[in-house]
């Protein structure tokens, strides 16, 4: 019997469970600051001014003077059609206008003899008129060879191509020997004005509402004039050194998309942007003095955000309603208040109503922490 007590009380030791730990996770203060968000928006960047190249008259290229993204002036050379026959058409049209004053100054002589002849009543006056009419004639004709020579003149001129304005050369689709003409499809270049450049962006119909009723301002012009200046993130995830300015918002609902388009303006001093770019608009917006904390402090729970309160060395779980998530933190709107303090790591293992350690924790230094994810 003694020895059935021995082992029943030596089973007992062995089950008996391990006392639990309470882990030391880090912990912040809710706090209140002024702090700005950004709604993001995808943008198609433009020239101020885009100009398509197009050809007056109908010739070959023989020559391309300029190569894609090359600066021009107004009126460089750009292209060269042939022109032989234009020239040629253009020398017989000044040789006529050599004739035509010749017939001029005849018709002038005649009229000249005649006049003192009239006067003195040895000829009839019918002769001068006559001369006269001829006179007129051969004006006419002189000021039609002259049309015909600054019509032939001009095609000549418009054999060559210029930039219609300064700025950028586009694509250059048509090579040597290609055949081209006024009524063409296919431009032979663009040339774009960047020294400012245009960004296009859209909102849906939700969205523009929200900005209508949340921007300061009785009328859309208003609303535009009061809105801060933007910033254009690059593709490669930097921030454009300049910022821009929404100009004007098209104001009605495209009914293909569904969206209303606006355009911001930015300066481009050091022709960073081109045609053709494309970036990310951060539509700025100011929260003022309202309650913040860590984001990676919240995790979501049957579809709604939770956080950890701590309340005297244990946690709390905690629905917040979350208003906005700027700058890896959350802006509470409801369910804590300032001085509430918060579990900012270990997040996940934790349960409702455990006990834990809590350790102080920089809230700077938790919001600013990079977490890369692969």
């Amino acid at each position: 019997m003694v020895l059935i007590g021995t082992a029943t009380i030596g089973c007992s030791k062995k089950e008996e469970a391990p006392q639990t730990v309470a882990p030391a996770l880090d912990v912040v203060a809710a706090t209140t600051k002024d702090v700005v968000g950004y709604t993001l928006f995808p943008a198609t960047i433009q020239g101020k001014i885009n100009n398509d190249v197009r050809a007056k008259i109908q010739g070959y290229i023989q020559e391309v003077y300029v190569h894609e993204g090359q600066v021009v002036s107004k009126g460089q050379p750009l292209f060269k059609l042939e022109a032989n026959n234009l020239t040629e058409t253009a020398s017989a049209a000044k040789s006529g206008i050599a004739v035509a004053q010749a017939n001029v100054n005849v018709a002038q002589v005649e009229v000249d003899k005649l006049i003192p002849l009239v006067q003195k009543n040895i000829i009839s006056n019918v002769q001068l008129e006559t001369a006269k009419a001829n006179l007129a004639s051969a004006k006419s004709m002189l000021a039609q060879a002259k049309a015909n020579f600054g019509s032939a003149n001009a095609n000549v001129d418009y054999s060559v191509v210029r930039a219609p304005i300064s700025g950028i050369v586009g694509q250059l689709p048509l090579k040597k020997g290609s055949l081209v003409g006024p009524a063409d499809q296919m431009v032979l270049t663009t040339i774009a004005d960047i020294s400012s450049v245009y960004a296009y962006f859209s909102m849906n119909e939700k969205e523009y509402f929200q900005f209508l009723n949340e921007a300061p301002g009785a009328s859309l012009g208003e609303k535009i004039k009061n809105l801060p200046q933007v910033e254009l993130e690059l593709a490669d995830g930097s921030i454009y050194s300049e910022k821009g300015k929404i100009e004007t918002v098209s104001g009605q609902i495209d009914a293909a998309t569904g969206t209303v388009q606006f355009r911001v303006a930015f300066t481009n001093p050091n022709k960073l942007l081109s045609n053709g770019n494309s970036g990310t608009i951060r539509l700025p917006k100011k929260y003022t003095n309202v309650l913040v904390v860590p984001e990676v402090a919240s995790y979501e729970q049957q579809g709604k955000i939770n956080v950890y309160k701590v309340v005297k060395d244990t946690v709390v779980s905690t629905v917040v309603d979350v208003t906005a998530r700027v700058d890896n933190m959350i802006i509470v709107k409801q369910g804590i208040k300032e001085g509430d303090v918060i579990v900012v790591s270990g997040v996940g293992s934790l349960k409702n109503k455990m006990a834990i350690k809590p350790k102080t924790a920089n809230f700077d230094t938790i919001v600013n922490a990079v977490k890369p994810v692969f």
